[in-house]
Parts: structure tokens; C-alpha cells; sequence
């Protein structure tokens, strides 16, 4: 008896579902909008502003029209606050998943709007781009385009943040511990509005930045990486030294065992599983999150 009703509850998970004329359409996933930073292209990149993006699997590269994607947060518990992330990959390429997307919907958990940025990449063959110079413009402009609408995606202006996995965090570090080059051009009013962010997280960061120029005015900072990690350890103790150093509240975290770009869930061990939770626990402590950073 039992084989037949086994048979019977087999045919029916084989069987496909027909669909009926009220049953409601199928989710849609969400149409994600490519939002440009500069409206009449990136300085320097007018000859090959036309060329198409590379995209495979994790990672994008071939940017000549930076941009960037916003991932609002649910405006059920929507902080205020606002994160930019700039993912990683050596200035060759992005990763744009595991360094991009997927941080924006964790952060979106935590009440945190998020904008994954596209910028231009200095070491890519055939690139005359710079890291000090048209990626770190790049990032900067994100901060201002951000501030510039804030008021569009319920963002508090004074609790916007920057976000870099390795070479992304050295992006991080040249805006936010080193002062901005003279002489900069002003395109349009959003020019015009402060680069510098509200608070900084560094995860596993390159060298590129340190020692940092202006630490003493450098916003407060969360840094995570790996005490294997022969790439960032070193740059991650030295910019919180010098921080620490500067009076500026910095918070350090080094995982044993740990090594580069273990990003959200890529180790087997519990404590890199829980990084996110205490980047979760400072942006709660230092009041990004209920906006008394602001008052204080």
C-alpha cells in the first residue's frame, strides 16, 4: 500500500503545475538602475566613454563611464544612514558580487541604504587611468553624488559613509585620511558639495593612502582583515596606529587563521562568519545608525 501512495506523491512533484487565469504573475526581480557619476562623462575618459563593460560570473572591468547602483533600504526600518561600497580586484578588475551586490543587500538588513560604485581601473591592460588620481576622483564624486540625493532615498547627508574591500579600501583611505588635490575642477553643483565622509570601513585594504596625510581630520573608522593576509595586515595595524595615534576612534578587528578577501561567507571558520555582526555593533555604538553620531 505504502509503495503506491509513494508512486502517487512522486507523480505529482513530477507533474508540471498548470497555471490558472487568475493566479497571480510571477516575481519580477528588481530592475537595478545604473545611475552615471558624471552627467557629461568622467574627466579624461571622453575617447573611450562608448565602450562597453566586460562582465563574468563575480567581476566587471572595461569602465569608462563610472556609475553607480543604489540598493535602498526598506523604508520600514530605514536608519538614515547610507554606505558607498567600492568592491575590490587589484584596480584590474571588480568584484562585483561578493565585494559589491551581495554587501549592499547585507547592509540593506541593517537599515542601511547602499550604492555599489563602478570606477575607473588604473591597472588594467591598456588603462591610462590612475589610482591616486581618476579612481580616487571617482570616489570622491560618489560622496558627493550620494549627499547630492540624499533627499531622494531618505538619507541623512551627515551619516553617509564609504565602504572599500581591498583595493576599494585604498580608495577609501586616499578620501577619507588624505586631503584632496588642488586644483580641482568644479563640472557642476554636486562638485561643489564636501567629498570628505562621515565614517569609513576598511576591509582587508591595500597600501595605497598610508601613511595617511591628514589623519587628524580623518572620520572615525571600522578595519577588519586577516592576520595571514600578506597583502592588507600590515596596511590595516599601520593606518590604525596612526589614527589611534591621531585621536581619531578607530575600531581594529584580526582574525586568526584568516587570509585576503574573505568577504561575508567565504572561510569555514565562526569568527570571519561574524564580521558583519560587529561591523553591525559599531555602526550601532558610534550612533550612525540612530543618528546621535550627529548630535555628538
Amino acid at each position: 500500500m505504502w509503495l503506491r501512495l509513494l508512486a502517487a506523491a512522486l507523480l505529482v512533484a513530477a507533474t508540471p503545475a498548470v497555471l490558472r487565469a487568475d493566479d497571480p504573475a510571477p516575481a519580477k526581480p528588481p530592475v537595478l538602475q545604473v545611475l552615471p557619476l558624471w552627467p557629461n562623462g568622467a574627466p579624461g575618459s571622453k575617447a573611450r566613454r562608448s565602450e562597453p563593460e566586460i562582465a563574468r560570473d563575480y567581476w566587471v572591468r572595461n569602465i569608462h563611464d563610472p556609475s553607480l547602483i543604489a540598493f535602498p533600504a526598506d523604508p520600514a526600518h530605514r536608519s538614515g544612514a547610507a554606505i558607498i561600497i567600492f568592491p575590490g580586484g587589484g584596480h584590474r578588475l571588480l568584484v562585483w558580487t561578493n565585494e559589491g551586490t551581495k554587501v549592499a543587500t547585507a547592509l540593506n538588513r541593517m537599515g542601511v541604504t547602499a550604492f555599489v560604485v563602478k570606477y575607473r581601473l588604473a591597472n588594467e591592460p591598456g588603462s591610462t587611468y590612475t589610482v591616486a588620481g581618476d579612481a580616487a576622483d571617482d570616489a570622491r564624486r560618489a560622496v558627493r553624488w550620494v549627499r547630492a540625493h540624499a533627499t531622494d532615498y531618505g538619507i541623512d547627508p551627515t551619516r553617509v559613509g564609504v565602504m572599500g574591500f581591498s583595493a576599494g579600501g585604498e580608495l577609501v583611505s586616499l578620501i577619507a585620511d588624505n586631503p584632496e588635490p588642488a586644483g580641482r575642477p568644479v563640472t557642476d553643483a554636486t562638485d561643489r558639495l564636501s567629498a570628505r565622509p562621515d565614517f569609513q570601513i576598511l576591509v582587508f585594504p591595500g597600501p595605497a593612502g598610508l601613511p595617511a596625510n591628514n589623519a587628524s581630520h580623518a572620520p572615525p573608522a571600522f578595519i577588519t582583515a586577516g592576520s595571514l593576509d600578506q597583502c592588507c595586515a600590515a596596511p590595516s595595524v599601520a593606518l590604525y596606529q596612526q589614527l589611534r595615534e591621531a585621536h581619531v576612534s578607530a575600531e581594529l578587528h584580526m582574525y586568526a587563521g584568516a587570509d585576503h578577501a574573505f568577504n561575508l561567507d567565504e572561510s569555514n571558520r565562526i569568527s570571519i562568519l561574524h564580521w558583519p555582526d560587529r561591523l553591525a555593533d559599531w555602526l550601532a555604538d558610534e550612533g550612525w545608525l540612530d543618528g546621535s553620531a550627529r548630535r555628538r
